[in-house]
């Protein structure tokens, strides 16, 4: 799951970035939703789809991510938990252009971002946990409200 990330995330910090993302939802500006496979009592996380406002060069975005587990890619779980973000992101009308920064040869994430409409802007370096990868550089373009971002 983290193979285009750089690899796994070190155990120490995890505990500062699960309560960074607590706050990051309590003040609305993260929706952070897992992905569940199955509507019954043995259903099981397939992995997480965010959508967060930060900082970039001085400019404020809202940027796009996800992860899936291993078991369960190439299934479609990933594509799905992101259109569905999207469309709910869409109706709330706040998010403005959507910004995804998937890894030049991540071939999944950049064709969910295709096939989801996003247009490519480029390619760039992105920061990720203190690391640096090259990616593709992904916008959609979402209505928002006039007093909006």
């Amino acid at each position: 799951m983290m193979a285009e990330l750089g690899g796994p995330l070190p155990r120490d910090g995890i505990d500062a970035k699960v309560e960074s993302d607590i706050a990051l939802v309590a003040s609305g500006d993260a929706w952070i939703c897992m992905i569940v496979v199955g509507e019954s009592p043995d259903e099981r996380v397939a992995g997480s789809v965010v959508l967060w406002s930060h900082d970039e060069d001085g400019d404020a975005i809202s940027e796009i991510g996800w992860m899936v587990l291993p078991d369960f890619q190439g299934r479609g779980v990933g594509k799905s938990a992101v259109s569905m973000l999207i469309e709910r992101a869409r109706g709330s009308r706040r998010w403005g252009v959507l910004h995804a920064f998937a890894g030049v040869t991540n071939g999944a994430s950049n064709g969910i971002c295709r096939s989801l409409g996003f247009t490519l802007a480029g390619q760039r370096h992105a920061q990720f946990a203190g690391r640096t990868l090259f990616t593709n550089h992904w916008r959609l373009d979402l209505p928002v409200h006039a007093a909006g971002r």
